[in-house]
């Protein structure tokens, strides 16, 4: 595979400078992410809460993408996606002021979490329908994708790494105000941009009317809805999994906040491994296989973790569910996006974002809430073998439905 192969969309100036301010900004969203999961596990030392919190930062995603798709569509998507970002520094520096200061309890950490969720859905559906105006070359998209999916996986593995020192040394507001100052670098990137978009197209109606028709859309494209619909049973029972790494990290394996940032860190490596895979294929891959394989071995690898007994092998079946998951989520946003019509596209980049983002919420509820019934092992054996059974039912589905050579792709 010819590094050339890999990295062609980044020809393109404004990718180039997007994919460079993403790089430095999204170190420090995994940094915060770490930090207030083990921040909310040091102060509750309560599985349930971990999952309280993720629901609160994750269900505003289920409850606005839609609408934030049919906005984007509407709408200028660029300035949409700037607005958020600074929305987002702003969020942080409250968050770090609150900690720093230690004027803080879990209700103020629920808030902000949900206000984080918010701007999230607004700023993803708007990110990744603008992908196609960033780069020059149609014939690009896949690689952009693929390539922006190995940059937040980079600073997955980064991000982490850097957050395990800091809490160790610092505590939970450094992580929190590096974060801040690292949106600097993405709002400065989209500022130098020289976009030459299309003005929004003119539609009668209002935007729930715009809901309905990206609703009728999805029910008349089946395999746009199986893919979708596949990418949410991950969301619920699969990637729902990180709520319960803090308890794994320091009850199951008896370690600290280093030992949870080795689990984030060496997921973000197998995703990035997938994600740089995803990068180098060609066009006409079977998109669909790739999405169920790389289902199963999600799947298959928390399952497996569930019932390890040592770090160093819990440590190489998180990786592969890092692997795994990357390909899925990488596979699906290219298969929808090279799928739908331009008009349509921030309505369906919407409910893929439900379906990533809008699930997890209800995953992690009920992650936390079984995981401190019956623990954190059999909880995660149940998601994997939740996860292997919707995999397995997508494969024969999509195959049924096609014919048995004529998947599309």
């Amino acid at each position: 595979m010819k590094p050339s192969q890999v990295f062609r969309s980044l020809r393109s100036r404004n990718y180039r400078l997007y994919f460079t301010g993403q790089s430095i900004s999204l170190i420090g969203t995994w940094m915060q992410r770490m930090a207030v999961s083990w921040l909310v596990y040091r102060v509750t030392h309560s599985s349930l809460m971990l999952g309280i919190v993720s629901f609160s930062g994750l269900i505003p995603s289920m409850l606005f993408s839609p609408y934030a798709g049919t906005l984007s569509d509407r709408h200028s998507r660029y300035r949409i996606l700037l607005y958020s970002q600074v929305a987002s520094m702003l969020q942080s520096g409250v968050l770090a002021a609150i900690v720093l200061l230690e004027h803080y309890n879990i209700t103020a950490i629920i808030f902000l979490s949900v206000v984080q969720g918010i701007i999230n859905a607004f700023d993803t559906t708007s990110r990744q329908s603008l992908m196609v105006d960033l780069i020059d070359n149609k014939d690009d998209l896949p690689n952009a994708i693929a390539l922006n999916s190995s940059m937040v996986n980079l600073a997955r593995l980064l991000g982490p790494a850097i957050a395990g020192l800091i809490l160790s040394t610092f505590g939970e507001g450094v992580c929190f105000l590096v974060d801040f100052f690292s949106f600097i670098a993405v709002i400065i990137s989209l500022l130098m941009m020289n976009l030459q978009l299309p003005p929004p197209q003119r539609v009668e109606g209002n935007v729930w009317q715009g809901l309905r028709e990206g609703y009728r859309y999805l029910q008349q494209a089946p395999d746009i809805r199986a893919v979708i619909l596949m990418l949410a049973a991950s969301g619920i029972f699969l990637m729902s999994f990180n709520t319960l790494t803090p308890v794994f990290a320091k009850d199951v394996f008896g370690g600290n906040a280093k030992t949870y940032s080795w689990f984030a860190s060496i997921t973000g490596l197998g995703a990035l491994a997938s994600a740089i895979y995803m990068a180098g294929l060609k066009p006409g891959k079977d998109l669909v296989k790739i999405i169920g394989a790389a289902g199963i071995l999600f799947a298959g690898s928390i399952l497996l973790f569930s019932l390890a007994g040592s770090l160093p092998l819990a440590l190489f079946l998180i990786m592969l569910s890092g692997m795994g998951m990357m390909g899925q989520i990488a596979a699906t946003n290219t298969y929808v996006q090279t799928n739908v019509p331009g008009y349509m596209r921030g309505r369906m980049i919407s409910y893929y974002a439900m379906a990533f983002q809008g699930t997890l919420p209800v995953g992690s509820l009920l992650a936390g809430g079984a995981a401190s019934q019956v623990g954190a092992p059999l909880t995660a054996s149940l998601q994997g073998a939740a996860g292997i059974i919707c995999a397995v039912i997508f494969l024969w589905s999509m195959r049924a439905r096609n014919g048995k050579d004529n998947i599309v792709t």
